[in-house]
């Protein structure tokens, strides 16, 4: 099968989706898979969940066509060496790699978030305090912990990459577990869609967690992402949110994602500087 042109949007999970879907029943074959035109590395962290589930049914995987391009950022990334390619050095340093994660591994998921992704990416991300790095951090570590405490996922898998002349650096974060609305439902004892699942969790504080403070993670980077312009997006189930500077989009795939993906943009051309209210420094141009 081929996977053409895949970058950050509806058509692209399509894809994903129907590819997943097309072989999640095969047993013991041989699944070829091309990758042409373009492949958006972030989104390695969803073809590398998908992959995993293809290979549980003792499928093997085959590379039979990547166009020159995709081959080496997939190599840079470390994505291509779980499927026995050497790795490429990332001199310019486009990728935050590719990683599994067992999700008891916690510790050193946060470690990777705020040397690989922040601390790594620091003079490309928008200026901000120590206060809004750390808030960011704890968002996508929250995200981390709900995979971890809710999906039952074997592995969380993540990736990033830095588009230099787009001025844009994206970063997934996927599971292959339980889905937010089975979550919810199961949680709620209800029966919401995925759509009203998603909603449901991008609310502030809003948690499925027990006797645990939790749902601040979605709702904040929501609110830096509006003001810095960035993207949010959620798969899970069939169902797909997006929230960008052009407001909230939410559609129904042709079927279903077995887990769940997010994705963040922040756009790294953003001259503004970024505080929390907390920090009260009256030169900040944006405060949370």
């Amino acid at each position: 099968m081929r996977l053409f042109n895949i970058s950050n949007d509806f058509n692209s999970y399509q894809q994903l989706i129907h590819f997943y879907n097309d072989n999640k029943n095969k047993m013991f074959a041989d699944i070829e898979l091309d990758l042409k035109q373009f492949f958006c590395a972030n989104l390695s962290a969803a073809l590398g969940a998908i992959l995993d589930k293809l290979i549980i049914n003792s499928n093997n995987i085959c590379f039979t066509n990547i166009d020159k391009a995709i081959e080496t950022i997939l190599k840079k990334n470390d994505f291509l060496s779980f499927y026995g390619y050497n790795s490429e050095k990332d001199i310019y340093g486009t990728t935050v790699k590719y990683k599994k994660i067992l999700p008891r591994d916690a510790k050193y998921f946060r470690n990777y978030i705020e040397k690989e992704f922040i601390e790594s990416n620091l003079s490309n991300l928008p200026n901000m305090s120590m206060g809004v790095k750390h808030s960011i951090i704890e968002a996508i570590y929250e995200i981390f912990v709900n995979a971890q405490i809710h999906s039952q996922t074997e592995y969380i898998y993540s990736c990033g990459q830095l588009f230099h002349t787009k001025n844009e650096i994206f970063f997934t974060l996927v599971d292959t577990g339980i889905t937010i609305k089975d979550c919810v439902n199961n949680r709620f004892n209800s029966s919401l869609t995925s759509l009203q699942a998603i909603k449901w969790a991008l609310e502030d504080k809003n948690t499925t967690k027990r006797n645990i403070t939790g749902g601040i993670g979605l709702a904040f980077l929501k609110e830096f992402i509006k003001n810095n312009k960035g993207l949010l997006q959620i798969v899970s189930n069939d169902g797909y949110y997006s929230f960008d500077e052009k407001g909230e989009q939410y559609k129904l795939f042709s079927g279903k994602f077995p887990g769940t993906i997010v994705t963040i943009k922040f756009r790294t051309d953003d001259k503004c500087h970024y505080s929390l209210k907390s920090e009260k420094d009256i030169n900040l141009e944006n405060i949370f």
